[in-house]
């Protein structure tokens, strides 16, 4: 037997052969499918995937290496990775080392040579379940390795944002961020002149929101996800962003109930505050108000979901990563979260028709569940980083904010 022989074992006893690339260790996690063609980088960089073991549908990866420039944190969060082909030799002119060379030394596991198609059909008739990459000397030990993975705990048991989440308040734009992991400058070339104070409640952010908000002139302050609601006010910010992050939000309570006693400030005090929450952060909004959120079968993961904006009635392809969605219904030929008629429905799935987006009728408040932010992904979204903008102009200078067009 092959000293790289390994399998990816299911919680329902299935098994997927495979041969072991960079660390070589037993990882856990929740098996899920991506359907990016391109963006490894960024996902095994993404806070959200913290938990969970990646399957990515596209054959072959690894032909590009990896750059670190296209980082989206400062760790690789995944549990482990699932592929097709690895590709040992990369082509690309930006790229500084392998994708197994950087598994290695962030002690990730990933598995090549499976049969990922089959996997994917399976996890889309079965659902999301837990799974367990190893390396195998026996297939006599396969009963006691299905035991294991039924043991450990489900996803829905855990708090990931705080294994996610900045221990410390942070400026990632001074030079006091010294400590990434990759040694690289990820928000070099950006505005120094900045307008607006941003407030990030960090629950597992991605760099790409700090870029977008950087090149929109915010100054932004990244606080820890259990940051009180007293604190954050304290800064006095123009606006305020639910970033995106990894599980079940109901796990997460110590967030909502901060944004709820936000929520509850701005409306005692008429002091309004545009808030702009991502994908996590679009489903503590909706709870924060009331709502309810669940669990999809198989979750969103990819680049290509199409998403209706129901205001404009346009089409958007975006860049999604989640398993849970919020709870909504429908009053008077209008979509309202559930169990609240002041938060209207903004976007709509198109594939299976679930909440991709919402906004109070009288606050400053929106969200949406995918990533405006791609990376990788799209970048049809993008205007919600202008939208944001627009409501922190309206409500610091009492006037309205025009977007010129292109």
């Amino acid at each position: 037997m092959s000293k790289n022989n390994g399998v990816l074992v299911l919680e329902t006893g299935v098994i997927f052969k495979g041969n072991l690339f960079g660390f070589v260790k037993d990882t856990f996690g929740e098996v899920v499918f991506n359907t990016s063609l391109v963006g490894y980088e960024e996902v095994i960089t993404d806070p959200s995937y913290k938990g969970q073991i990646v399957v990515m549908t596209y054959p072959h990866i690894g032909n590009y290496g990896i750059n670190f420039e296209d980082m989206e944190s400062e760790h690789i969060f995944i549990e482990g990775f699932v592929i097709g082909e690895y590709s040992k030799n990369y082509s690309n002119w930006r790229a500084r080392n392998t994708l197994e060379n950087v598994f290695i030394k962030n002690k990730i596991v990933g598995i090549e040579n499976v049969d990922t198609r089959s996997l994917t059909r399976y996890i889309r008739d079965n659902g999301s379940m837990t799974g367990m990459i190893t390396l195998i000397k026996d297939y006599s030990e396969i009963k006691n390795l299905i035991k294991k993975v039924i043991k450990y705990p489900k996803i829905r048991e855990l708090d990931l944002v705080k294994t996610v989440s900045c221990v410390k308040t942070y400026n990632p734009f001074s030079k006091l961020k010294k400590d990434c992991k990759f040694k690289e400058n990820v928000f070099h070339r950006y505005p120094k002149k900045t307008e607006f104070k941003v407030v990030i409640i960090d629950c597992g952010c991605k760099y790409n929101i700090l870029r977008l908000l950087r090149e929109h002139k915010c100054e932004i302050i990244v606080v820890p996800a259990e940051t009180r609601s007293e604190k954050i006010l304290s800064y006095k910010p123009d606006g305020i962003i639910l970033s995106n992050g990894p599980g079940d939000p109901q796990m997460v309570s110590y967030v909502f109930k901060t944004v709820k006693q936000i929520i509850d400030y701005e409306q005692k005090t008429k002091d309004l505050i545009p808030i702009f929450g991502i994908c996590l952060g679009h489903q503590m909004l909706a709870i924060a108000f009331g709502g309810k959120t669940y669990k999809l079968k198989f979750g969103h993961h990819g680049t290509n979901h199409p998403v209706k904006n129901l205001q404009t009635n346009k089409i958007e392809i975006t860049s999604q990563n989640h398993n849970f969605v919020v709870k909504y219904t429908m009053v008077d030929n209008k979509y309202f979260l559930d169990g609240n008629n002041e938060v209207e429905i903004t976007h709509l799935n198109l594939n299976d028709g679930s909440c991709e987006g919402l906004k109070h009728t009288k606050l400053p408040i929106f969200s949406v569940q995918y990533h405006p932010e791609s990376a990788p992904g799209p970048n049809d979204s993008r205007y919600l980083f202008d939208q944001f903008l627009s409501f922190m102009y309206r409500y610091k200078y009492k006037e309205k904010f025009h977007i010129a067009k292109k």
